[in-house]
C-alpha cells in the first residue's frame, strides 16, 4: 500500500513539473512572438502628411509597392508648411514628406519640438520666375523681388540671387543668410516676403519671384521656364533634400523605414525622373 502511495505521489510530482515546464515554454514563445510582431511591419497602417505636388504624387506611386509588403499607406494631402509637422507632434500623423532638414531644424528650434529625419528622398531646384520683368538682365532699379517668408527658404532664395550676381552676400552667411547679410545691392532690390504657396499668384505684382520647386509645379510653372535655377553643385543642392520626418520615438519604426527604402528604390527614382523632367531630382 505504501509503495502504491509513493508511486502516485511521484506521478503527481512529475505531472506538475511537466505542466510547469510546458507553461514556461509557452510563455517564452508568446513573448518571442510578441517581440517579433513589434519588429515587423506586416499588417501596419501608416499615415503620412504630404504637400500635394510632388510629394503626395510620389507617395501614391509607392502605395501599391508598400501594400505588397503588408503596409497600408494613408496619404493626407496638406498645402501649408506647418500642419504636417504639428500633425506628427500631436500624433494624428505618423510622418510627413514635404520639407528639408534646415526647415525642420528651424521648426524644432521655434516650437521646442524634436522631430527627426529618417531619410532624404528628392531635391527640388529653386528657380527665379518672370513676373513683370521677363529677363534678369532687364531688372530695373528698385525692382520688387518676391521671396519665401520662412527663414530657411528665404536664405535659399538669397543664395540663388547671389549666384546670378543680382546681390552680393557676406561670404560667411551660407544657408543662414538673411537680408542683413547683403553686402551689395546695386539695383536697390526691394524684397517682398510671402508664404511659399503664395509666390506663383504674386507674379503679376512683382518683377520676379524666387519660388520653391513644388509650389512652382503646383502653380503650373515648369523648371525650363525659370530665368535661373540653382546649380547642381551649389550649397543648396547638397543641403535641401526633401525628407521623411517623424517623431523621435518612431525613428526606428519598421514600416516607416520600409517607406524610406521604397521611396529611394530604382522604381520610384525612375518615376520621378520620367514625370518631373528635372523639376524634381531623386536622391540616392
Amino acid at each position: 500500500m505504501k509503495n502504491q502511495i509513493k508511486k502516485i505521489i511521484s506521478a503527481v510530482v512529475i505531472l506538475v513539473l511537466l505542466f510547469a515546464i510546458t507553461a514556461c515554454s509557452n510563455s517564452n514563445q508568446a513573448k518571442k512572438n510578441a517581440s517579433d510582431s513589434s519588429n515587423s511591419s506586416e499588417g501596419t497602417v501608416i499615415k503620412v502628411g504630404a504637400n500635394i505636388t510632388p510629394h503626395a504624387e510620389i507617395l501614391e506611386k509607392a502605395k501599391p509597392i508598400l501594400a505588397e509588403k503588408g503596409i497600408t499607406l494613408e496619404i493626407v494631402k496638406l498645402e501649408d508648411s506647418i500642419t504636417p509637422n504639428t500633425g506628427v507632434i500631436e500624433g494624428s500623423l505618423d510622418a510627413n514628406y514635404f520639407q528639408h532638414v534646415p526647415y525642420l531644424e528651424q521648426f524644432n528650434k521655434e516650437n521646442g519640438s524634436s522631430l527627426v529625419s529618417i531619410g532624404a528622398i528628392h531635391y527640388e531646384p529653386f528657380g527665379i520666375y518672370a513676373g513683370r520683368t521677363k529677363a534678369l538682365s532687364e531688372l530695373p532699379d528698385e525692382a520688387v523681388v518676391a521671396v519665401p517668408n520662412n527663414v530657411t527658404n528665404e536664405a535659399r532664395a538669397l543664395l540663388l540671387l547671389a549666384q546670378e550676381g543680382i546681390i552680393t552676400l557676406n561670404k560667411d552667411a551660407g544657408i543662414n543668410a538673411t537680408v542683413e547679410d547683403i553686402t551689395d545691392n546695386p539695383k536697390n532690390i526691394k524684397f517682398k516676403e510671402l508664404a511659399p504657396e503664395q509666390l506663383v499668384a504674386a507674379l503679376l505684382d512683382v518683377d520676379v519671384a524666387v519660388i520653391n520647386g513644388n509650389y512652382a509645379i503646383e502653380g503650373g510653372l515648369h523648371i525650363k521656364q525659370a530665368l535661373a535655377v540653382e546649380a547642381n553643385d551649389s550649397l543648396a543642392a547638397t543641403t535641401y533634400g526633401n525628407i521623411i520626418a517623424t517623431s523621435a520615438d518612431k525613428k526606428d519604426n519598421a514600416a516607416l523605414l520600409t517607406l524610406v527604402e521604397v521611396l529611394k528604390s530604382q522604381e520610384i527614382s525612375k518615376y520621378i525622373e520620367d514625370t518631373y523632367d528635372g523639376a524634381v531630382v531623386p536622391l540616392q
